[in-house]
């Protein structure tokens, strides 16, 4: 039997000091507010815990399984109050679009992957629950952006950490309230942060017409000398990529365009296995996400793997991706639906997936 508790939070309830807003079993929900006055909910249970930022994009902010963390290594030790996406980047998991996403050409008016990332949430709710899997508390909201003339739409994402568990789902609906259809663009922008000699294993055959090097450099880039000639073999060679061998010029950042093959359910599966066994996995449905981008940027600034950030199109911006077809059509009064899952394999069940992965790509 399901049941599902709500309560929902205001912003007089974080303050400086961490306070517990609710206890269940083994799982705790802990209210704080950064030194950038950034509310954040810390969700524990016996194997880690998660940083929500309920008010700013539903970000969340760390993501701590079996001792490790696994949001990317940035320039930022805590969010700041800022709404522009690079003056606030280094969460691990990031909600971008919905009127638009990726990088913006000359011809676009969009900011950095969209208005989500750092939307002021008006609402927040703190979930504590039950389910077929078990006892979880997670973190919900809600956002509505209006433009006269233009959009409106509301968000609500959910984010569930259950007891005794290292799997993270996470899940956000969006409804189109106008009575007449809506374009839009979707990414979930989750952070890894990689490990040397981590290898990198996912339901792709790696080829170079289905593992595809994106060529063009956005303009907020300075790469260095050599960097073109490392696409060019990268696209010869997509998977020399594979091993995060130390000293691969990942610099200032790769980004690769994969065609993922499901399992029996309709998940595409990704993993970085580490030296001892272990894996950092990211799960998608490419029915609902049927765009495979990965990110890779390691520089003595910053230090992330977007193992794959599933979205609805490529992320070179609105018009371009509108010349390709990519920016899809929301009906009136519909819903927009996606999930992943992220989180830790101790190594027993990152050899299981292995050989799962294995079985989808004929290897």
């Amino acid at each position: 039997m399901s049941w599902q508790t709500v309560i929902h939070l205001k912003p007089e309830f974080f303050e400086r000091f961490e306070t517990t807003l609710a206890e269940f079993g083994e799982l705790t929900a802990r209210a704080f507010r950064y030194a950038s006055g950034v509310c954040a909910l810390r969700i524990t249970n016996r194997v880690g815990q998660m940083i929500v930022l309920p008010y700013k994009g539903q970000q969340i902010w760390r993501l701590e399984l079996h001792g490790r963390e696994l949001a990317m290594r940035s320039m930022f030790d805590e969010p700041t109050e800022s709404a522009e996406y690079l003056r606030t980047y280094g969460a691990f998991m990031v909600h971008c679009g919905f009127t638009a996403m990726g990088v913006p050409t000359e011809q676009d008016k969009h900011p950095l992957h969209g208005e989500l990332p750092n939307a002021s949430y008006q609402t927040a709710q703190l979930l504590i629950g039950e389910d077929e899997r078990g006892p979880y508390m997670g973190v919900s909201g809600s956002w509505q952006y209006t433009v006269a003339f233009n959009t409106n739409y509301v968000a609500r994402p959910s984010t569930k950490l259950y007891a005794g568990s290292a799997r993270v789902p996470i899940a956000i609906t969006i409804r189109n309230l106008k009575r007449s259809p809506m374009e839009y663009m979707y990414m979930a922008h989750a952070n890894f942060r990689p490990v040397d000699n981590g290898r990198l294993v996912y339901t792709a055959r790696c080829t170079p017409e289905h593992v595809r090097v994106r060529r063009s450099i956005p303009g907020h880039l300075q790469p260095p000398p050599g960097y073109r000639e490392f696409l060019e073999e990268l696209a010869q060679h997509p998977e020399r990529h594979n091993v995060l061998k130390p000293g691969l010029a990942f610099d200032p950042e790769v980004v690769f365009f994969i065609d993922y093959l499901t399992d029996e359910a309709g998940w595409a599966h990704t993993m970085q296995v580490h030296p001892d066994g272990s894996a950092d996995f990211i799960s998608h449905r490419p029915a609902e996400l049927d765009h495979g981008v990965r990110w890779i940027a390691r520089n003595p600034d910053q230090d992330a793997l977007g193992m794959v950030l599933p979205a609805t199109a490529e992320p070179e911006g609105y018009h371009a991706e509108k010349m390709k077809g990519n920016v899809k059509v929301l009906p009136a009064g519909a819903e927009f639906h996606c999930q992943i899952e992220v989180g830790v394999l101790l190594p027993d069940e990152a050899q299981q997936m292995e050989e799962k992965i294995n079985r989808i790509v004929g290897a």
